[in-house]
C-alpha cells in the first residue's frame, strides 16, 4: 500500500509541479511579449498579452503595464480601473494616484480626478505636480479661486513648474485679469520665448489689454513656430476683423478652412464682399477661446 502511495503520490506532485511551471511559463511569456509591445506602440497586441498574463495569475507590474497600454490604446475608463486596483494593494504608492488623476483628466471626470489627487496630497502635500494636477481637477469644475490657489502652491513648491505657470495665466486671463495673467506669461517669456502656448497665451492678453496691433505680432510668431496652428489664424483674423481689415480676415480664415473645413461648418458660399462682413463675423461669434469681448 505504502509502495502504491508513494509511486502515485510522487507522480501527482510531479505532475502538479510540470503545471506550475508550464503556467509560470506561459505567464512569463504574456508579460514580456506584452511589455515589448507596449514599448514599441503595439498597444492593441500589448492589452492582450498582459490580459493573458493576469488570467494566469495576478501581478501588480502586468496590471499597471495593462493600465498603461489600455490608456495608449485609448480605453480610458478600464485603464483607470486597473490603476484602482493596483492602489488596493499599494495604498501607499503616490505614484499610483497621479497616474490615475492624469488618467481621471483625460476622461474630463474631474471629481475622480480630485479624489486621487486629494488620496495623493495625503502621502505628499509638497509635491508640485500633485497641487498642479489638483488645480487641474478645480478648474474642470469651475473653481477658479481654488485653481488659483491650487497654482501657486504647485509655483511656490517648484518654481520651474511651466506647466502650473502657464495655467494660471491662462484662467487669470479667463478670470478678467490681464495684468495678473501677463505677469505670469513674461515670467514664462523669459524661460521659454519661442514655447507655442506661450506665445499664443500672450498674444491673447495683448488682445484683451487693448493692444491689437501687438496682439497680431505675437499671432505671427505662434504661425512661424507652428504653421498649422488653427487657433492662431482663427483668433488673428478675429483681431484684424475688429481693425476693419476685412483682407486680412478673410484670408486668416479661408486658412482655417483649408487647415479644417469641419471647424466653421455654418460658415459656408462665397466670400464675396458683400457677404464677408456677416460670414466673418459669425465664424468668430462661434469660436471664444476664453470668453473674452472679442
Amino acid at each position: 500500500m505504502n509502495i502504491f502511495k508513494a509511486l502515485f503520490g510522487g507522480q501527482t506532485e510531479t505532475n502538479e509541479e510540470k503545471k506550475k511551471a508550464e503556467e509560470q511559463k506561459n505567464f512569463d511569456l504574456f508579460k514580456y511579449d506584452g511589455i515589448k509591445a507596449l514599448k514599441t506602440g503595439q498597444f492593441e497586441y500589448a492589452v492582450k498579452c498582459l490580459t493573458m498574463a493576469l488570467d494566469i495569475h495576478d501581478d501588480l507590474e502586468a496590471r499597471e503595464q495593462l493600465a498603461q497600454a489600455l490608456m495608449r490604446n485609448g480605453e480610458l475608463l478600464p485603464a483607470y480601473e486597473q490603476l484602482q486596483k493596483v492602489a488596493e494593494e499599494q495604498p501607499d504608492n503616490q505614484a499610483i494616484f497621479i497616474q490615475m488623476a492624469r488618467v481621471a483628466y483625460m476622461m474630463e471626470d474631474y471629481q475622480a480626478m480630485t479624489m486621487a489627487c486629494e488620496k495623493a496630497l495625503i502621502l505628499d502635500d509638497k509635491s508640485s505636480i500633485v497641487n498642479f494636477l489638483y488645480a487641474q481637477a478645480c478648474k474642470g469644475q469651475g473653481d477658479m479661486i481654488n485653481t488659483i490657489a491650487m497654482l501657486t502652491k504647485a509655483i511656490t513648491l517648484d518654481e520651474h513648474n511651466g506647466d502650473a505657470w502657464l495655467l494660471r495665466a491662462q484662467t487669470l486671463l479667463q478670470m478678467g485679469d490681464a495684468n495678473g495673467a501677463n505677469d505670469d506669461c513674461m515670467h514664462l517669456m523669459e524661460t521659454l520665448p519661442d514655447n507655442e502656448d506661450v506665445l499664443l497665451l500672450k498674444a491673447r492678453i495683448e488682445y484683451a489689454l487693448g493692444h491689437a496691433d501687438e496682439a497680431i505680432d505675437y499671432y505671427g510668431k505662434v504661425i512661424e513656430q507652428n504653421p498649422f496652428s488653427i487657433e492662431a489664424y482663427r483668433e488673428r483674423g478675429q483681431v484684424k476683423y475688429d481693425k476693419g481689415d476685412m483682407i486680412g480676415a478673410k484670408e486668416d480664415m479661408q486658412k482655417v478652412l483649408e487647415l479644417d473645413p469641419k471647424q466653421v461648418e455654418d460658415i459656408s458660399g462665397d466670400y464675396s464682399a458683400e457677404g464677408i462682413e456677416h460670414k466673418v463675423k459669425q465664424a468668430y461669434n462661434n469660436i471664444n477661446p476664453y470668453g473674452i469681448n472679442w
